[in-house]
């Protein structure tokens, strides 16, 4: 099979494409790749920058959707299945292989390219709004980087589990069509944004981090909470704690591979709380530029510069 490899630790441009034995475990769920998921874990993992570092060579690519071509012995899967999974490792690829419980049978409403791009964004957004941060019937959400895939599937979250009013902050008037076609109720621009809205907010949501941190503090409303779930600017922000006790406000850290994945059954039971809502399009998966698998270089450049909107995938 071909497959996407990272042999050197020198950014996108170095991964290579190569011919690799199919995989063959037989306790794991073989799949077809159809379109594979690409977040900015492939990219940190490219320079040696994740927190996860594989031995050298290895393929990354932790979440695809595709086709189930051998099942373990006692799977609910069966041969020709459609399926999305977490692979962790190996995704780029023609084939890769999943553990079951990590494996879960697409709704027929659902496309590959939907399915591919909902796991690894839809469980983070699950687990940060409802599991870490508490999100009750009508409360209010800012999402920052709302145009991309975490942003996007934060925004649809919030609104299918009961938020009220979803505010998306985005840096461009663009990003700011991809945040309403998400569902945001409002928009603003990232310059300002703390003006734009006041004192309004009961949950922030941050995979961006930088120097924005302390403005969504002064957004939250008594008990309000910012998720901290990730640095796409790339400094880690830093809190004077004096703020979260003067004003009774909290910053929630958000694992979410961390606590759910050492955890057999966690994300199985947040797919089932989700399902009904993919199976019905409340929950929709916003896609963005898609690459053949020679040309992953490029998609992990487009999640560099920060320009892709939604999800960006990789097509075998």
């Amino acid at each position: 099979m071909r497959a996407a490899q990272i042999s050197t630790l020198d950014g996108p441009d170095a991964v290579q494409i190569v011919d690799l034995p199919d995989p063959s475990d037989p306790s794991l769920v073989t799949i077809r790749v159809e379109a594979a998921g690409v977040a900015f874990p492939e990219l940190l993992q490219t320079r040696g920058l994740y927190q996860f570092k594989p031995e050298l060579p290895f393929v990354p690519g932790a979440e695809v959707a595709g086709v189930v071509e051998g099942v373990p012995e006692g799977s609910d899967l069966a041969v020709g299945d459609r399926v999305c999974a977490l692979s962790l490792l190996g995704g780029l690829a023609e084939r890769v292989q999943a553990a079951p419980h990590l494996t879960f049978k697409l709704p027929d409403s659902v496309g590959m390219h939907e399915g591919a791009a909902f796991l690894f964004n839809y469980g983070t957004a699950y687990f940060a709004l409802v599991e870490r941060g508490g999100l009750r019937g009508g409360e209010s959400v800012l999402v920052h980087g709302a145009a991309g895939g975490v942003g996007t599937a934060a925004i649809q979250v919030a609104k299918a589990f009961g938020a009220e009013r979803v505010v998306a902050v985005v840096s461009t008037e663009e990003k700011g069509e991809v945040a309403r076609a998400a569902g945001a109720d409002e928009v603003v621009l990232a310059d300002g944004f703390r003006d734009a809205v006041g004192r309004s907010i009961d949950i922030v949501v941050d995979p961006v981090g930088g120097g924005r941190f302390t403005d969504s503090l002064r957004t939250l409303r008594e008990h309000g909470r910012l998720l901290v779930i990730g640095f796409t600017a790339g400094d880690i922000p830093e809190v004077k704690v004096n703020r979260l006790l003067l004003n009774n406000i909290a910053v929630v850290g958000v694992g979410w591979g961390a606590y759910s994945l050492p955890r057999p059954g966690h994300v199985g039971s947040q797919w089932e709380a989700m399902l009904p809502h993919l199976a019905g399009g409340t929950l929709r998966p916003i896609i963005g530029p898609t690459f053949p698998l020679d040309r992953v270089g490029e998609a992990l450049q487009a999640l560099e510069t920060r320009q892709a909107t939604g999800k960006v995938l990789v097509l075998p």
